[in-house]
């Protein structure tokens, strides 16, 4: 299908404050991904396959705005790594609104926010990548800041069961990142994630299938908005910002995700941080933007998509 609409490049350059708006929109839209997942009256899966169908809708529906194709011939191999990376964004998904579900929003934020110190691991380990002196900060950070975080070293706490969790989620978006920035390489954006989210809804629909007749009214509206807005969304937004923002500005600012999940859950459900964890989630925040930094300072690592969670 032929597009009549203008190319992007006779558009005008974005400005820096748009963009940073942008950026800031986004991370706010990824925060809230949390709190409509403790709205839903559903299981994890249940919220996951009907957060991965309405994002594959919307998907759709804006590359037919676009005029864009989302089935381009792909290769065997490219085929199989979209399958590879729809279950482990399945899996990630599940792992983190289980995480919402046992421990809190802020829980699930932080443990997920882990992720930066699992992706220096996964380069060490794959692709025998030196752990440098930033890496170690990171991990370092990072460590520490989950220390500070768990309510207490023993798995009768909810907060650490649903901190745990919230680990398995960001260990499985590390994975999920690995594989994106070196699999899926060259493949159209739109394509990538519409073909992943896809995998999700079919992977689980024998599973959700029960679940989602059961939901009411309200559950449906929230799912509707998590899947178009803390997906669809938001994951435009921040690349747009990348149309004014280089890859290291936008990066940060995405950082502050887990800022606006702690204070929405904070005036939403009354989760109030103590001071600890806030010291904790510190330590976290400037892994992520020790990580930022570092992947935008790398050419041959680009900047990895926003943290879809």
């Amino acid at each position: 299908m032929t597009s009549h609409r203008p190319a992007l490049s006779a558009t005008r350059p974005a400005s820096p404050a748009a963009s940073r708006l942008q950026a800031h929109l986004a991370a706010l839209l990824f925060g809230l991904s949390g709190i409509f997942g403790a709205l839903i009256h559903a299981d994890a899966v249940t919220v996951t396959f009907g957060r991965a169908l309405f994002a594959s809708a919307a998907l759709a529906g804006f590359a037919c705005w676009r005029g864009a194709s989302l089935s381009p011939r792909l290769s065997t191999r490219q085929s199989a790594l979209l399958l590879a990376t729809g279950a482990l964004l399945a899996l990630h998904w599940v792992t983190f609104f289980t995480a919402v579900k046992t421990g809190g929003v802020a829980m699930a934020t932080l443990g997920f926010a882990s992720f930066p110190a699992f992706i220096a691991l996964l380069d060490c380990a794959l692709f025998q990548e030196r752990i440098g002196p930033d890496e170690g900060l990171l991990l370092g950070l990072a460590s520490a800041g989950l220390v500070l975080v768990t309510p207490s070293f023993h798995l009768a706490s909810h907060g650490t069961i649903g901190l745990l969790w919230g680990v398995a989620s960001g260990f499985s978006f590390a994975v999920l990142a690995v594989a994106n920035r070196r699999a899926v390489r060259g493949l159209p954006a739109a394509q990538v994630a519409f073909w992943q989210n896809t995998t999700v809804t079919l992977i689980l629909l024998p599973f959700a299938a029960r679940g989602w007749l059961q939901l009411d009214g309200m559950d449906w509206l929230n799912l509707a908005l998590l899947g178009l807005l803390c997906t669809g969304l938001a994951h435009g937004l921040f690349v747009a910002s990348l149309a004014g923002l280089s890859a290291r500005s936008s990066g940060m600012i995405i950082a502050l995700e887990p800022v606006y999940a702690i204070a929405g859950a904070w005036w939403l459900f009354n989760e109030r941080p103590s001071v600890r964890m806030l010291a904790g989630a510190a330590l976290i925040l400037c892994a992520i933007v020790l990580s930022a930094r570092r992947r935008a300072a790398t050419p041959a690592s680009p900047p990895l998509p926003p943290a879809p969670d």
